[in-house]
């Protein structure tokens, strides 16, 4: 970790998070940091390929940096490298960032939230959105590969144990999914232009609580989007208060469309996780288990 002027003393690995890997990095001053190796093959939100969720994930990671210089102080951003970089590649497809360790708290994402961050929302609603800021369009990253494996459900699917399992759960529910696209379909067209800096995912999983002290983490999903964004789960009390903060009433149609995109998202990830080659582990058991009980709701 040199680039980023740390001389590593300890490094113990922290089973924390899903998707990315994670390190406690204890350096010769004794200072700690987290240190995140993310596995580009997985940020299918940053790039549908390891070079483009390469160049995302760097954009993500720049925005984070620029947003907690410009003032918004629960931004957790990546250090820099003596070079300037927020990201450095390691091989072709992983990543990693180095963040300051923070000892502090956080849930899970269906935890019932131990404190909103509705105000912390509305900040970042308000910032400049910096130069960096990635510009997300509202229809689903994978959603031609989820269309393709629609369009392929007449014969086996054998890239791993679930493979053939979800085809079988796709198969049986496939009006609904239809019926389910092409009603997202119709509420993304009738969003409103407007775009603000959004954080996408501040579900209870990514609050870390430091006292009273609220900080948003992962921002590998930040980007340019319409305010309902972030609002989609919101509280009724939360979206009346951020109306106070911002003079903007969310409009409940949209709130409606990114509840919905969340779900078929879920079902385009998972789908795509299982047409390529996987193995039966808890976090495969767990991706089947969401899948299924989400297909179910659509369909």
């Amino acid at each position: 970790m040199l680039e980023w002027g740390i001389e590593v003393a300890a490094l113990d690995y922290a089973a924390v998070g899903f998707g990315d890997y994670h390190w406690i990095a204890t350096g010769a001053d004794g200072r700690r940091w987290f240190v995140t190796l993310a596995d580009l093959a997985s940020k299918v939100h940053c790039g549908l390929d390891a070079p483009a969720a390469g160049r995302g994930l760097r954009r993500a990671m720049d925005t984070a940096w620029a947003l907690r210089q410009g003032g918004c102080e629960f931004v957790v951003a990546p250090e820099k490298t003596a070079g300037g970089e927020t990201v450095r590649p390691v091989g072709e497809r992983y990543a990693v960032s180095v963040f300051p360790y923070l000892d502090g708290s956080s849930g899970d994402f269906g935890d019932t939230p131990r404190g909103s961050v509705i105000d912390l929302l509305a900040e970042l609603h308000g910032a400049a959105p910096p130069e960096s800021v990635p510009v997300l369009e509202p229809d689903l990253a994978l959603r031609s590969r989820l269309e393709r494996s629609l369009g392929e459900l007449d014969r086996s699917w054998e890239s791993g144990p679930y493979a053939e399992p979800a085809r079988e759960l796709l198969s049986a529910h496939l009006p609904g999914l239809r019926r389910a696209l092409a009603e997202f379909d119709h509420r993304i067209a009738g969003l409103n232009p407007e775009r603000v800096v959004t954080h996408g995912e501040p579900h209870p999983g990514n609050v870390l609580w430091m006292g009273d002290t609220r900080l948003l983490l992962d921002w590998d999903t930040v980007g340019l989007a319409v305010r309902e964004r972030d609002l989609a789960f919101a509280t009724g009390e939360e979206l009346r208060k951020y109306e106070e903060l911002t003079g903007h009433r969310p409009d409940s149609a949209a709130l409606a469309t990114y509840r919905l995109r969340w779900d078929l998202d879920e079902v385009a990830v998972y789908v795509d996780l299982f047409r390529r080659p996987h193995t039966r582990t808890d976090d495969t058991g767990l991706a089947w288990a969401e899948l299924a009980e989400i297909v179910a709701k659509l369909g």
